[in-house]
């Protein structure tokens, strides 16, 4: 007399594939729209006191840089030297809050998958083959 071993996990009815694709379908479609929320959020950073800000996407999309007027006159090699370094600081912080939103959003969805996102997902650092661009 073999048992099955599927037993344990349907019930004593066997094993309801029909039940499992259809979870799997449920978790595919919330990871779809938690990414296109994402992909629609916006998020701020900033620096200098608000002399930069930049604005990306959930995704981590670059999509504005604000500069307060007057902070900058651009006549010299060191004052726009400065402002490039201000511009990536504050990407970077805008970076950060993007992958912060992205593990909101998309880390409920990643439960048994080992505590990270897979590559490409877009979570955080969510470049294919999981590069930062932020260099963190």
């Amino acid at each position: 007399m073999t048992q099955n071993p599927f037993d344990a996990l349907g019930g004593g009815g066997g094993f309801d594939m029909n039940a499992l694709l259809a979870q799997a379908q449920q978790m595919q479609q919330q990871l779809e729209q938690a990414q296109a929320d994402l992909a629609e959020a916006t998020v701020e950073g900033s620096v200098g006191g608000g002399d930069v800000t930049v604005t990306v996407t959930g995704t981590g999309e670059l999509a504005g840089v604000t500069v307060k007027p007057g902070r900058f006159d651009g006549s010299s090699e060191d004052d726009l030297g400065d402002l490039g370094d201000l511009v990536v600081a504050a990407y970077r912080d805008a970076k950060s809050r993007a992958d912060a939103l992205a593990a909101e959003k998309l880390g409920p969805l990643a439960g048994g998958l080992g505590g990270g996102m897979p590559e490409g997902l877009g979570g955080p650092g969510g470049l294919p083959g999981g590069g930062n661009p932020t260099g963190f």
